[in-house]
């Protein structure tokens, strides 16, 4: 599951990122209602999955809506990224060291 999540909170914010091209010009106006749909649904499952995953890994209500800021604020998917590297890094370690 947190995988998924993950995958999606990438896509998220990479659409989020095409989105804010549009207003700088970088990409014509007429392709935002595609972009927009394509956003609308990937924000949504970020939304849905955050709270299933902060639900299965029991996290406090301000983790969670640490992970909901981060899916407004523009290049905040790649520090979730980071985040969730390190939690699986430390999984790894305490896994390593118990055997």
């Amino acid at each position: 599951m947190i995988k998924a999540f993950r995958t999606i909170s990438i896509l998220e914010g990479l659409s989020y990122l095409v989105i804010l091209s549009v207003t700088f010009g970088l990409i014509g106006r007429e392709w935002v209602f595609s972009l927009g749909m394509v956003h609308g649904v990937l924000f949504v499952l970020y939304l849905v999955f955050s709270l299933i995953v902060s639900g299965k890994k029991e996290w406090s209500v301000l983790k969670w809506l640490i992970l909901f800021i981060a899916s407004i604020v523009p290049f905040a998917f790649l520090l979730v990224e980071l985040y969730f590297k390190k939690v699986e890094q430390d999984i790894h370690q305490k896994l390593e060291t118990a055997m």
